[in-house]
């Protein structure tokens, strides 16, 4: 008679097992992490350099849905931090990572959730210095704070827009407000007779935002202010504006949609409010020197994603907004995502 094997039960998740087998490897041996075993990290600043700080929180039901794959949870946490870096022409360094799980994020979350931040971070260049992880009866909540270097003096800031500067933003807006729609459900997207591929197209813009880290030379060269529309290009066109104490005018016409979100829009035209301020883009939006708009155009056309111009800076005084094509400034119901509203 076969002896039946024994069960070998996986020993239960303990803190320290946390650390060794999912986010050691994330400091890829990074000296300021000293091995995850001390009480705090510690960064060397390269000499006439200054450091910049940016720190985001993702909710589980707010800003991601529970069920959403842990792989792009991961990426998305880090890739929020890495666009705000971007924005500020700071070049990544590293990074502390704080979760607080909810009793479901066993083994298998945990690392494919690791395994999300271990690409982006491999793709540009920074890695995990320490952090913290407590469980509780949930939500899930993450919370990064993201470390980046720049020449001293050349941090690229909200305020410093100057009347008569161009205005550009990279990539394409609105998509990922479309993808949190289709991933929602509501409303019934099947009215806008999108091809699967389309879907995927727009799904994945929500879930995997992509920092757009290529433009931190160019912006610090010939950037006067700079943000990374988190919460849509609206509303943070306005706080560009605010900060800088100008107005300025967008060009409806000139806006950068994707060809999903063009057809969308043509489905249903009510779509544009969304499109424009609906958040989750994690594209920069920014003016340039006007002096310098020719050579930065050529210095810039060989990215690998778009940038459009797409209007100018005006004076204090004057209004700030999205101008229409009989080129009065349009009036919007919302202009931007907002956590208190």
């Amino acid at each position: 008679m076969n002896k039946t094997p024994d069960v070998v039960k996986a020993a239960p998740l303990s803190e320290q097992t946390v650390i060794t087998d999912f986010f050691e490897p994330l400091t890829q041996g990074d000296k300021s992490a000293l091995g995850l075993l001390d009480d705090a990290a510690l960064i060397d600043i390269p000499d006439n350099h200054e450091l910049v700080v940016t720190k985001d929180i993702l909710v589980a039901g707010t800003h991601f849905f529970a069920d959403d794959p842990p792989a792009d949870i991961g990426h998305k946490a880090l890739a929020v931090n890495l666009s705000d870096l971007a924005a500020k022409g700071a070049a990544p360094r590293c990074y502390l990572l704080a979760l607080a799980l909810d009793k479901t994020c066993g083994e298998a979350w945990l690392r494919a959730f690791a395994s999300g931040l271990g690409a982006l971070q491999r793709v540009h260049g920074c890695r995990l210095i320490g952090g913290d992880t407590v469980v509780t009866g949930g939500p899930l909540a993450i919370s990064i704070t993201a470390f980046g270097l720049v020449p001293r003096g050349t941090m690229v800031k909200r305020g410093g827009a100057q009347p008569g500067d161009p205005i550009y933003v990279t990539g394409t807006v609105g998509d990922a407000a479309l993808g949190l729609k289709i991933r929602s459900q509501i409303p019934d997207y099947s009215k806008w007779e999108l091809e699967d591929s389309a879907v995927q197209y727009l799904v994945s813009r929500y879930l995997r935002p992509q920092p757009r880290l290529a433009l931190i030379p160019y912006l610090r060269q010939y950037a006067t202010a700079s943000i990374d529309i988190s919460d849509g290009l609206l509303g943070d066109f306005q706080k560009l504006c605010s900060v800088s104490g100008v107005g300025g005018t967008i060009e409806e016409s000139r806006i950068p949609f994707s060809e999903p979100a063009r057809k969308c829009l043509d489905r249903d035209p009510g779509l544009f409010d969304t499109l424009v301020s609906g958040g989750d883009d994690y594209e920069i939006l920014f003016a340039v020197n006007a002096d310098a708009r020719d050579a930065f155009e050529k210095d810039v056309a060989g990215l690998d994603f778009p940038v459009a111009f797409v209007g100018l800076i005006a004076k204090e005084g004057e209004d700030c907004g999205i101008a229409g094509a009989d080129g009065h400034i349009r009036a919007f119901d919302h202009v931007s995502y907002d956590h208190f509203g």
